[in-house]
């Protein structure tokens, strides 16, 4: 497992949590390579703009996640959970990558949360004995050979009356993505969210759609 350097930041709306060092992590991820040459990008280090967009979106509507029990799948640093954590009943925050769960652990010390578990998950072969009433899934369809696995977990989640928020850009690959949840999908809202790069000299604002998906009317 690579250790990526993490420092303390103020991300969003006065949220204060550990991230990565952005200056060291393209160099260490490279020494990393060097050594082993399947080792994955990280990803999962960068606060991508469908995690801002979601965060805005439960804050404008905390209904969805206040009381319940709720899961993060494919969370990464895991903006949307720290956000309105200490608004639910309970949250696992999950991630395959086992250097971003380290790093949720560390977040969920540090901001003393007594509610949320940070958990190694990965979508391909997931238990079944996790579940929620809301699942959030932040930028998770990016990779065609992914669609699969995923459209079998959400349709899993669906048939146990759970609530699906799905926070994506917009691109032209996912389309077959969207067209195979899309008799799921209750309602569609267009939210703005700022990208940049980690050391914020670059921003610029793109269109996030989230969708909100359900077996029952919403």
């Amino acid at each position: 497992m690579a250790i990526y350097p993490n420092k303390l930041k103020e991300v969003l709306d006065g949220l204060i949590i550990y991230v990565p060092e952005a200056a060291q992590l393209k160099t260490i991820y490279e020494q990393q390579l060097a050594k082993d040459n399947a080792t994955p990008f990280p990803f999962w280090a960068k606060i991508w703009p469908a995690a801002k967009a979601m965060s805005s979106f439960l804050k404008s509507e905390p209904h969805w996640i206040a009381g319940k029990r709720v899961l993060e799948i494919g969370a990464g640093i895991g903006l949307p959970s720290f956000l309105i954590g200490n608004q639910t009943q309970e949250i696992i925050i999950s991630d395959h990558a086992p250097e971003a769960v380290a790093l949720i652990e560390k977040n969920i010390e540090h901001l003393g949360l007594t509610n949320t578990k940070a958990m190694c998950l990965d979508w391909n072969n997931f238990p079944e004995t996790i579940n929620g009433e809301t699942i959030l899934l932040s930028d998770i369809n990016y990779a065609p050979e992914q669609f699969e696995a995923l459209i079998h977990l959400i349709k899993k989640f669906i048939a146990e009356g759970a609530n699906i928020i799905i926070a994506t850009p917009q691109r032209i690959m996912a389309t077959p993505f969207v067209k195979a949840i899309q008799p799921f999908v209750k309602r569609t809202v267009l939210q703005m969210a700022e990208d940049s790069n980690q050391d914020d000299n670059f921003k610029q604002k793109i269109d996030i759609s989230i969708l909100i998906l359900s077996a029952q009317s919403v």
